[in-house]
């Protein structure tokens, strides 16, 4: 899948009507003026992004995992300390790590399924600036039948002909070389569906890619209920790719994620510390 071009006008790739008046803005992703200040923002969004995980339930003992690349040091990235509550996780509390498995920051281990897989797909796609991943339940549930996710209704078009499927579960992933496995499964897509394992998804953002597991989560959801009902009809093939275009695009992808920001920085302010 090529990989989109920034639009020309970036409000219209995220819904608005027309040129927007004179002193009326929408928020876009931020420039930053130092690495310093990008590596601050990058670990808020990622504690940003736990505390969501653990408001959502997708917790599941200590399996799961958001990382975010280091924005100086590209073959770095900072991860949730292994054993602790996604709804406790602060943005010093995010350890830090190389893709040699190497602890550089942080008072806590790294969970080893983490490092072997994230270190993988970061290393793989040099444009995923995080990595989300956890055993959701309808995520595992979805994951277990082996087959894709259909373009069944508008948020799932987001997938369409954009995700792959892993299908070789060998247990917990403990090494390297299945972390390798599945990010040739991920491919150059947004997502992947790790049989009998869960998702995992991908963006050029933390919101990005937490966005797109929280809407991919909810259409594993969707489609299993329409299952359990009758015999879904599919949103065509021509139309499930214009859909694609409208909502699967990174920018909506951060977008979309803008009102989960709101609510969790609002009602949670001691994920900055």
């Amino acid at each position: 899948m090529p990989v989109p071009q920034k639009p020309a006008d970036p409000y219209a790739a995220i819904g608005v009507v027309g040129p927007a008046p004179e002193g009326v803005t929408l928020p876009l992703p931020p420039v930053f003026d130092s690495v310093e200040e990008e590596r601050r923002y990058r670990k808020e969004q990622l504690a940003a992004g736990f505390r969501l995980f653990g408001r959502f339930g997708f917790s599941e003992g200590v399996a799961g995992h958001i990382t975010v690349r280091d924005p100086e040091h590209p073959d770095r990235f900072w991860v949730n300390p292994f054993g602790m509550s996604f709804s406790q996780i602060k943005a010093s509390d995010l350890i830090l790590v190389d893709h040699e498995g190497t602890l550089l920051h942080g008072t806590r281990p790294v969970n080893r399924a983490a490092f072997a897989i994230h270190s993988q797909v970061h290393a793989a796609r040099p444009d995923a600036v995080a990595a989300a991943h956890s055993h959701s339940l309808h995520g595992k549930a979805f994951s277990s039948l082996g087959i894709p996710l259909a373009p069944l209704t508008q948020d799932a078009c987001a997938f369409f002909e954009d995700h792959g499927l892993y299908s070789d579960y060998r247990g917990v992933v403990t090494d390297t070389e299945e972390g390798k496995r599945v990010a040739a499964a991920l491919g150059s897509h947004k997502a992947v569906i790790l049989q009998n394992h869960g998702l995992l998804t991908v963006g050029q953002s933390v919101a990005e890619a937490v966005w797109w597991f929280v809407t991919m989560e909810r259409s594993c959801q969707a489609q299993l209920l329409a299952m359990a009902a009758g015999t879904p009809k599919p949103i065509d093939r021509e139309t499930a790719l214009i859909t694609r275009g409208q909502v699967g695009t990174p920018l909506a992808g951060w977008f979309q994620a803008r009102p989960l920001w709101d609510q969790i920085t609002a009602s949670d302010p001691d994920l900055f510390d």
